[in-house]
C-alpha cells in the first residue's frame, strides 16, 4: 500500500521536490570543498544542488616551527552535530591543531575552512566575525578576575552584540548560568576568586555558549577536576551537542571523557616518532572501534601503559 506525503514522518519525506538522477553522474567539488548531486526537476531538466560544506574542514595541514614540524598532512572534516575527541600523548600537536581550527596559528601549508571559507583568506574583520561562531572552553576557565561572574558571561555579548538591550543580555546570562547548573542569584555578583574551581569551569562553559556558537572547542576541560566534577563537564558537553546541536572538538588526555562524550576519536602521534611517510593520524573511528584497535601505539595510550617508554629516546622534538 502506498503512503502519501501527509502520512509520512518527516524523516521519510524526500528532502527535495524532485528525484535524484539515477546512474553514476558525478559533480566535481568546488574550490571550497562543497560537493553536489545532480537532480532532475519535474520538466526533466537537470539541477545541481550543492550540499552544505562540512562545518570545519582541514586539508593537508602542515605546521612547522623553525626546524620542528609539529603537524604533517592532516586531513579532517567535522560534521554538523558531531563531537570529535582529539587524543594523543603530550607534544603530538593537539593544541596546535585546535589553535589552527580557530585561526590563532596560521598553517605553514594547507587550508582550514569554516563553513566553506578558508580562514587564511579572511580579513581581520571577517575573521573576528567568523570566530563569533565558535565557543572556546579553556583549560583553566580563563575568566577575567576583575569582572563579576555575570560580567564574564556577558562579555562576548557586550563585544559582538552591541545592539542587544541590557535586559536581553541579563536574561541570556541568567539562562546560561542555569543551564550549566549554577544559581544566578548566588553567583551573579561574585568574582572568580570567590567561587570554586568547578564553578569557574561552569562559568567558562556558560560564557562559551553565550554567542550561540556552531562549533565548541574544548581544551582539556576536565584538567584539575575531581571525578564527579569531571563528569559534570562531560554532561555539559553532551548537552551542548544533543540539545543545542552544537558541533564540538575535544582535546583531552582523559580517555573516560573522550569515550563518553565523543561520537568519533582521532589519535595523533608525535611527528618526531613517525617513520618516513607514515600518517600522523594513527586512528580515526568510534569509541567502540578504538578498544579493538590492533595498533600497539593506540592500545598503549588508551590503557595508560608505560611499556618501553620508561626511558625517553633523547629526541627533544
Amino acid at each position: 500500500m502506498s503512503t502519501s506525503n501527509a502520512d509520512r514522518t518527516p524523516s521519510e519525506t524526500r528532502p527535495y521536490p524532485f528525484p535524484k538522477l539515477e546512474g553514476q553522474e558525478q559533480v566535481e567539488p568546488e574550490n571550497n570543498g562543497i560537493e553536489g548531486a545532480v537532480f532532475v526537476d519535474k520538466d526533466g531538466n537537470k539541477k545541481v544542488l550543492r550540499r552544505r560544506p562540512p562545518l570545519l574542514q582541514i586539508d593537508q595541514l602542515n605546521v612547522v616551527f623553525g626546524e620542528n614540524q609539529v603537524l604533517r598532512d592532516i586531513n579532517l572534516k567535522i560534521r554538523r552535530g558531531e563531537t570529535v575527541a582529539v587524543i594523543g600523548e603530550s607534544g603530538c600537536g593537539k593544541t596546535v591543531l585546535l589553535k589552527n581550527m580557530i585561526g590563532l596559528i596560521a598553517p605553514t601549508s594547507g587550508r582550514v575552512l569554516f563553513n566553506g571559507r578558508d580562514l587564511a583568506t579572511l580579513t581581520d574583520k571577517e575573521l573576528t566575525e567568523t570566530r563569533s561562531h565558535y565557543g572556546f572552553v579553556f583549560q583553566m576557565a580563563a575568566l577575567f578576575d576583575s569582572m563579576t561572574i555575570s560580567e564574564n558571561v556577558a562579555f562576548p555579548l557586550r563585544q559582538h552584540r552591541k545592539t542587544m538591550k541590557r535586559s536581553e543580555v541579563n536574561e541570556r546570562v541568567e539562562r546560561l548560568l542555569e543551564e550549566v547548573g549554577l544559581i544566578p542569584d548566588v553567583v551573579w555578583n561574585k568574582t572568580p576568586a570567590e567561587i570554586s574551581g568547578g564553578m569557574r569551569k561552569r562559568v567558562g562553559f556558560a560564557r562559551a555558549l553565550a554567542m550561540e556558537p556552531e562549533l565548541m572547542l574544548y581544551d582539556e576541560p576536565t584538567t584539575g577536576l575531581d571525578p564527579i566534577m569531571s563528569d559534570v563537564v562531560n554532561e555539559l558537553m553532551i548537552g551542548a551537542r544533543d540539545k543545542r546541536r552544537v558541533s564540538g572538538v575535544l582535546v583531552t588526555h582523559d580517555m573516560k571523557s573522550a569515550v563518553k562524550v565523543a561520537n568519533r576519536l582521532i589519535m595523533l602521534y608525535p611527528h618526531s616518532m613517525l617513520k618516513p611517510g607514515e600518517p600522523q593520524v594513527i586512528f580515526d573511528g568510534t569509541p567502540e572501534e578504538i578498544v579493538m584497535s590492533t595498533d600497539p601505539r593506540v592500545a598503549q595510550f588508551i590503557r595508560g601503559e608505560a611499556g618501553d617508554r620508561i626511558r625517553e629516546s633523547g629526541n627533544p622534538k
